[in-house]
C-alpha cells in the first residue's frame, strides 16, 4: 500500500443522493451528531466497512459536512484505505443496503462483506 495525500477540505469519499437521504434520516431519527466512516480488521479478505451513527466523534476525526443536517467523521488513519470510495444506497429486491465501491480494494470475499488492499 502506498501513502496517499489528501486535502482535508475535500471530502475523500463520495455518497449518492439516495445514501445521503438515508443517512440523514437515520441521524435525525436518533439525534446523532453524524456518521462515522471507519474500517476494522474482519472477514476473510481483511477489512470490513463501518458506517455508524456517532454521538461523540473521536477527537482526532476529521469532520466533513455532507449537507446541512449530515456530518461525516473519518479517522485520519483509515483515509489511505477508503479514499475515493463511493457509497450508494441501493435496492436489491425488497431489501435496501449500503454498497461500497472502493478503488483501493484489490480483492473482496465471496459474500461481499470484506475487502483487502495491497498484497493481503
Amino acid at each position: 500500500m502506498t501513502v496517499s495525500t489528501f486535502n482535508p477540505a475535500t471530502i475523500p469519499v463520495s455518497f449518492s443522493q439516495s445514501a445521503i437521504k438515508h443517512l440523514t434520516n437515520q441521524v435525525e431519527k436518533k439525534q446523532a451528531q453524524g456518521i462515522e466512516f471507519n474500517i476494522k480488521e474482519s472477514g476473510c479478505s481483511g477489512y470490513k466497512y463501518l458506517l455508524e451513527l456517532t454521538f461523540t466523534p473521536d477527537a482526532d476525526a476529521i469532520k466533513y459536512q455532507l449537507n446541512d443536517a449530515l456530518d461525516l467523521f473519518i479517522s485520519p488513519k483509515v483515509l489511505p484505505l477508503i479514499q475515493g470510495t463511493k457509497v450508494d444506497y441501493v435496492q436489491d429486491g425488497v431489501n435496501f443496503r449500503l454498497e461500497f465501491t472502493n478503488p483501493n480494494a484489490t480483492a473482496h470475499c465471496g459474500c461481499g462483506e470484506s475487502f483487502s488492499v495491497g498484497s493481503n
